[in-house]
């Protein structure tokens, strides 16, 4: 094995390139098959086991891979990794961060003192005084906003010093410079020191080294021109605008109104024309055409006025016309202003004028669509009275615009119930425009009104005929039918209607009503449904569709949405009476209580609410509580004898010695109930004939009213039925209680639909009017 070991040659270590021509004979692959240690490995475990510290070394000196020089092992690769030694499993630690060797060090602490930290320090200084300059400047502390500004001025003298002993002057701050003499000159001005303001103006304008300095002259010029040195004005506003380039369009106009503003002052009238003529040319503006006009004025040329006038209103004022008279701010004077000028004298003559200027021009028919939508105005502003006056001013008009203002006044005389003034003027506004369906329309509802139904569908088939999509005379004629009692062309009319306005309220609710008399609940139910996914917090409707659930046997179905019409309107005593009576029915009297106590906020007069909330104490066994509330009512309604009864039972059973007393008092009121009924009977039987039938008469028409006249009274006649005193109070009872729908909706009179709009309440679309606009025909 020792033949195949090469020891390197001594060679002088300062020679670098030795040994790269030597031949190496590991690397001769021919002499493979003679190595015998290389063919023991092959055969052998042999090469498997460590190397020997003397087969390490290469014949040429080279460590080989995976050698040790200096206690660090050379990596196995060409490329170490990082942090990585095969020094680590000799008994160093594994440490791939480093972290072995300690903190890092401190970083140098900043030296105050050196001259860089002192200039930066003053720099900072300086910026902070000329911001706390301009901040005392706009808090209006003139005074104080000058001398941060001296203040700052030293500062920055003491800072361009230590800048040019410390670097070269190509590092002095420029811009610094600049906004610190700019602030000075500008506080000056401020304070009235024109003379110091301009020395500093001068400092920055002759600088060379300030870009755009130029522009300062325009300030310059206006120092002047408040010192009234008007030719020395015109002189630097003339050198700011040579220096100022055309890009700068709006600068320049601005320094052109000021040339013409100062030329006005020196009495130089054709300059000034000749300033404002370039401005109106260029970029117009009020100001500028106002100035001209006295410029003109001023030298007595009244045609050129004229043009400048024609000029000045053509400026646009880039505000709308309700616009203007909205305050931009919160300032209180500027919206004190606003509110004197937006109905003065010159407001109300411009509105005339205006008018006047119309009237006589080409566009008549303007103007009367503006004295149309001026009466329109009125109504939006609930002013009735103008709105009827403004309209009867067309009266002696032609007849297109006497029948669109007859139709008006119609519209509103019918709101307002005076059927005779309506029926009037529609006759007007039909006779004018025999084609106007407007006009048609709001004579069709007149005579509704007075119940000549078949007339009145005459009316609105002829406005149908004269325009077919007057959704107003097809909702009418649909409720004329419906008086009529001819519901199928009723439902036909609303079927149409309803492909045309898909999501109207009313039209669903007549549908669903329509169905209703026709007893199809089904059918009714369905529309109601729709009507609640358009307006779903509509109590009526909620209310509705819970009755007819009712009236089919479905109580679950009823009590949920007569739960959501009593949770939108807690106040409607037929959704109270019905709830109260469903937890009643269900054996839940302690929940009826709370109704039955609304009930009786709502109806405090109303004795039989008390009495049940008294009951369902007693029910739910509570009867300390029934008692204290049966004697709370007697308080208050100390003739009541049902309450009398209810006592006496209650008394007895508990054992109280004041039974007797109530005992007595009812005793004394069943006598007087008898003595009076007896008093009823005897006059009664004394009465004629003929005029007993009259009373008879009268009362069964009168009874007939008061049923048409309120139909939620089954259930109320059923509570007031209580039992007679050798009767036990049961609220469970079905003789004392039911709770069968009643319609929530009550008597109520359908009106036809006028050819004006009338804004419809969502939660009470129930047989009312759509309109349309207020607009001429």
């Amino acid at each position: 094995m020792m033949q195949n070991v090469h020891l390197a040659p001594e060679t002088d270590e300062d020679d670098l390139y030795s040994g790269y021509n030597d031949y190496n004979p590991t690397y001769d692959t021919e002499e493979l098959e003679n190595d015998t240690a290389f063919q023991q490995a092959v055969k052998t475990s042999h090469g498997r086991r460590p190397p020997s510290k003397t087969s390490l070394a290469s014949s040429m000196g080279r460590p080989m891979t995976g050698a040790i020089q200096d206690g660090v092992t050379r990596p196995m690769t060409a490329v170490r990794a990082a942090g990585f030694t095969k020094a680590a499993l000799r008994g160093s630690a594994f440490d791939p961060l480093g972290q072995s060797r300690g903190p890092a060090p401190p970083l140098e602490a900043r030296n105050e003192d050196s001259p860089e930290e002192k200039i930066r320090q003053l720099e900072k200084k300086v910026n902070e005084l000329v911001e706390e300059s301009c901040i005392a400047n706009s808090c209006g502390d003139l005074k104080l906003a000058l001398e941060k500004a001296k203040d700052a001025g030293r500062k920055e003298r003491v800072l361009v010093r230590q800048r040019e002993q410390v670097t070269s002057p190509e590092n002095i701050n420029l811009d610094l410079t600049y906004s610190v003499l700019f602030n000075l000159a500008s506080q000056y001005s401020a304070n009235e020191m024109y003379p110091e303001a301009l020395n500093t103006y001068q400092v920055i304008v002759k600088n060379k080294m300030f870009s755009n300095a130029g522009r300062l002259k325009v300030n310059m010029g206006n120092i002047f021109l408040k010192q009234r040195n008007y030719s020395k004005a015109i002189k630097f506003y003339r050198m700011a605008l040579d220096q100022i380039p055309s890009v700068h369009k709006e600068m320049r106009i601005k320094i052109m109104q000021n040339i013409g503003v100062t030329f006005i002052k020196t009495g130089q009238y054709s300059d000034a024309i000749n300033s404002f003529e370039h401005i109106m040319s260029m970029a117009p503006n009020l100001k500028a055409g106002f100035n001209l006009i006295l410029s003109y004025f001023a030298v007595g040329d009244r045609e050129k006025m004229k043009k400048a006038f024609q000029k000045l209103i053509a400026v646009p004022l880039e505000t709308d016309e309700d616009g203007k008279y909205i305050s931009p701010n919160d300032d209180p004077h500027t919206n004190l202003v606003i509110e004197a000028i937006k109905n003065d004298h010159l407001r109300q003559m411009e509105r005339e004028r205006c008018v006047e200027v119309v009237k006589a021009s080409q566009y008549v028919e303007l103007a009367n669509d503006l004295e149309i939508n001026k009466a329109i105005t009125y109504l939006r502003q609930k002013d009735f009275n103008q709105a009827v006056e403004t309209l009867k001013m067309f009266e002696k008009k032609d007849s297109s615009v006497k029948s669109a203002a007859a139709t008006n006044l119609s519209f509103l005389y019918y709101l307002e119930n005076e059927f005779a003034q309506a029926s009037s003027y529609a006759d007007l506004a039909v006779n004018s425009d025999r084609y106007n369906p407007s006009a048609l329309t709001n004579k069709g509802n007149t005579v509704f009104a007075n119940g000549d139904y078949e007339k009145a569908a005459e009316f609105y088939k002829e406005a149908l005929r004269n325009d077919s999509s007057c959704t107003e005379a097809l909702y009418n004629i649909g409720l004329t039918y419906k008086k009529l009692n001819r519901l199928d062309e009723a439902l036909d009319c609303f079927l149409k209607l309803h492909a045309i306005l898909r999501n109207s309220a009313q039209v669903l609710y007549q549908i669903a009503n329509i169905y209703e008399l026709m007893e199809d609940p089904n059918q009714a139910m369905e529309w109601l449904m729709q009507l609640i996914s358009v307006v779903p917090t509509d109590s009526r409707a909620l209310s509705k569709l819970g009755g007819l659930y009712d009236s089919e046997g479905d109580k679950s179905q009823a009590f949920q949405y007569y739960y959501e019409s009593y949770r939108y309107f807690p106040s409607n005593i037929e959704v109270i009476e019905w709830l109260g009576a469903y937890y009643i029915d269900t054996q839940f009297c302690e929940k009826a209580i709370q109704y039955f106590e609304r009930a009786s906020l709502i109806q405090p007069t109303q004795v039989k609410w008390q009495l049940m909330v008294a009951s369902c104490f007693r029910r739910s066994g509570n009867y300390q509580k029934a008692l204290d509330t049966y004697k709370d009512i007697h308080r208050k309604f100390p003739e009541n004898v049902e309450c009398l009864r209810f006592l006496v039972r209650l008394c007895t059973d508990i054992g109280l010695k004041e039974v007797q007393e109530y005992a007595t008092k009812l005793k004394r009121l069943e006598k007087m109930k008898e003595i009076r009924e007896q008093r009823t009977k005897s006059g009664r039987d004394g009465s004629g004939g003929p005029r007993g039938r009259r009373d008879g008469s009268a009362g069964s028409d009168g009874g007939q009213n008061c049923s048409a006249g309120s139909r939620g009274e089954r259930l109320s006649a059923q509570l007031r039925a209580l039992p007679r005193t050798e009767e036990p109070y049961d609220s469970s009872s079905n003789k004392e209680l039911d709770a069968s729908y009643v319609d929530p909706l009550g008597p109520q009179i359908e009106r036809p639909r006028t050819a004006a709009k009338k804004r419809v309440d969502e939660d009470d679309f129930a047989d009312e009017e759509l309109g349309d606009d207020l607009l001429p025909e």
